[in-house]
């Protein structure tokens, strides 16, 4: 199944631009605005299309099962589920959308669904559905909020979050306690400092900063309509850029940070080169079998600052001849019954509310994975968006480029940050 995470690339919207123009001519929508729900008789009845993303065959049962009880409650409304492969698949919904062919319902991520909704395609599904706030986690409803645009445009499926996780062994050995890793980014860094005097080539820290650390910090990242990036306005920027810096040239964090063949701390912290990296709630499985040794030598606390959220959501074509219909569907699919069913089969989490009561996710039976899952489950009370999903892959590549060359001493950390924004507002005004 794909990643919560941000996958889009910058051809989405750049080509939507243009397929849109034709599609909302013929259709008599305008465009960034929400489209009418023309055909729509307010009756649960008739043929729609259900669009998955990388699903099956491996969660074929699970699916088939919430249509048939769908259709089960809706007796005159039929339902054809389709699965798309996990690659190209924004390019599909692009094609889709510009043969003016979107399905029904379409399993999106926020930053997919952002070009589609600007132009029109989508529907505001909070226009008919007075329930939304009060039956999806905050954070993730607000990911289909986008600046710019009236609605909301998706109802958010399936979640996922990161906590941190700790090398037990690397802390006693370096002067850490254990039972107190780092709470804040500024822990981190006074940690990281303490680990160096007293283990000169073990580190605690392992990374650039981003976008989302600027989030951290309290930087404002766009504008209010969302049409320009605005980081490098804010002197915090800069500071956490110089605060890195510093670091790096301490050697605090290892050389290769900076190295285009950086292999990234998830793959350090598992290979037993750094003491700390983030990760879902299930990742300890992952570190474990990649490396015994650090079996019983991992402790997990929540994530640094404010945990980061991803989502993934179901939106609904605005130019659906069943809106009702399909509206129906993506509500009855993220209800907290299917979605705590569907979580019990694969390692996310539910969107709605009232599952985070769910033992499943909330009780802690005393092993560390339980644990973690527990952390990961509280955390999507608070958890958001830190990556605004303005912000597509090339553009934080570029920016990344700058801070690497500003952590390297080539650049000053305004200059990068200016520079960056530049390059990132000129992709952001063509897309």
């Amino acid at each position: 199944m794909r990643s919560t995470h941000r996958t889009t690339s910058g051809r989405v919207a750049a080509i939507l631009a243009g397929a849109a123009a034709t599609a909302l001519v013929l259709t008599g929508c305008s465009s960034g605005g929400t489209a009418s729900t023309g055909g729509g008789d307010g009756k649960v009845s008739g043929s729609i299309t259900l669009q998955t993303w990388a699903l099956t065959p491996t969660y074929t049962d699970y699916l088939n099962g919430v249509v048939k009880a769908f259709e089960k409650k809706y007796p005159d409304a039929q339902v054809k589920l389709v699965d798309q492969p996990g690659d190209g698949y924004a390019d599909k919904v692009l094609s889709q959308a510009s043969s003016n062919s979107l399905p029904d319902v379409i399993n999106l991520p926020p930053d997919i669904a952002l070009p589609l909704a600007k132009r029109g395609f989508l529907q505001d599904v909070a226009k008919d559905d007075s329930t939304l706030s009060s039956t999806y986690v905050k954070g993730s409803l607000t990911a289909y909020d986008y600046k710019g645009v009236d609605g909301t445009f998706g109802y958010p499926w399936y979640l996922n979050t990161d906590i941190d996780y700790w090398n037990k062994t690397m802390f006693t050995k370096c002067g850490l306690d254990p039972a107190s890793p780092p709470k804040t980014t500024d822990e981190l860094f006074s940690q990281a400092e303490t680990m160096h005097q007293k283990c000169p080539d073990d580190y605690l820290m392992s990374r650039k900063p981003g976008l989302s650390d600027f989030s951290l910090a309290g930087v404002k990242i766009l504008n209010a309509d969302g049409t320009k990036f605005t980081f490098a306005n804010s002197s915090k920027a800069a500071d956490l850029i110089t605060k890195y810096a510093k670091a790096y040239k301490e050697g605090l964090m290892p050389s290769s940070v900076l190295n285009t063949d950086y292999l990234g701390n998830s793959t350090l912290f598992t290979q037993g080169k750094v003491a700390w990296t983030t990760g879902g709630a299930t990742a300890i499985s992952d570190f474990e079998k990649n490396n015994p040794s650090l079996k019983g030598n991992i402790i997990v606390s929540p994530a640094l600052d404010n945990p980061p959220l991803y989502v993934q959501g179901l939106s609904v074509s605005a130019k659906s001849k069943h809106i009702a219909t399909a509206e129906a569907l993506a509500a009855f699919m993220t209800n907290a019954e299917n979605q705590e069913a569907f979580a019990h089969l694969v390692n996310i989490f539910p969107s709605t509310k009232s599952s985070q009561s769910d033992p499943f996710f909330s009780k802690d039976d005393g092993t560390v994975q339980a644990k973690a899952r527990v952390l990961a489950n509280e955390a999507l009370k608070t958890a958001k968006n830190l990556n605004p999903v303005e912000a597509n892959s090339a553009m934080t590549d570029f920016l990344d480029q700058q801070i690497a060359l500003a952590m390297k001493g080539g650049v000053s950390p305004e200059k990068a940050l200016q520079t960056a924004q530049d390059k990132m507002n000129t992709l952001l005004a063509n897309g």
